[in-house]
């Protein structure tokens, strides 16, 4: 017989998880692939987990910064198959620029969730607190990441994009064919 008390405590914590999950912001980033559309990748950002590092993309993501801090009609510039898809360089467009709304680079905020499967995002980086614009999406279990770059969300719909935009990818992270974030915003 489950007690009266333990009841409630699990009542409250699964309250509290739908809260925060309710709470933290998604978006939507529309894909094309060599000029035609591919769809809608959906993604749920842990403003619960890395408000600041959330917050960089969902700001990013919307434009509403100004100052070209905005994903729309930016490159997937490194795919590589069974690893990851890289994108977000908003500045250069080719993974050696970026930056971020609390200037060119911020810290990395905390390193609370591990790689365990596919669809999780990332910040890029090149060490540590070096964090920009630059993301990437996982397409599998990566671990060797762990403590190395910051995990801030995952998809939650549009995992055959995800898909799709990975067998564009090769062994060296040139994609075969152009692949864009054509549009991103906050739903």
């Amino acid at each position: 017989m489950i007690k009266p008390s333990a009841l409630c405590a699990t009542l409250i914590l699964a309250a509290s998880a739908t809260t925060a999950m309710a709470d933290n912001p998604k978006v939507a980033m529309d894909v094309s692939i060599d000029g035609e559309p591919a769809g809608t990748i959906t993604l749920e950002l842990f403003a619960d987990i890395a408000p600041k590092t959330a917050e960089n993309f969902r700001a990013i993501c919307t434009g509403e910064k100004g100052d070209g801090l905005d994903y729309a009609d930016s490159p997937f510039h490194r795919i590589i198959p069974g690893f990851m898809v890289q994108g977000g360089d908003i500045t250069n467009g080719n993974g050696t620029g970026g930056k971020s709304i609390y200037g060119e680079r911020f810290e990395d905020e905390n390193f609370a969730l591990d790689f365990t499967g596919p669809g999780q995002l990332a910040m890029a980086n090149a060490g540590p607190n070096t964090n920009g614009s630059q993301f990437f999406i996982t397409v599998e279990a990566t671990p060797w990441l762990n403590g190395r770059h910051v995990v801030f969300g995952e998809v939650i719909d549009g995992m055959p994009v995800l898909r799709a935009i990975e067998d564009q990818g090769t062994r060296s992270g040139r994609p075969k064919s152009p692949v864009v974030m054509t549009d991103c915003r906050q739903l």
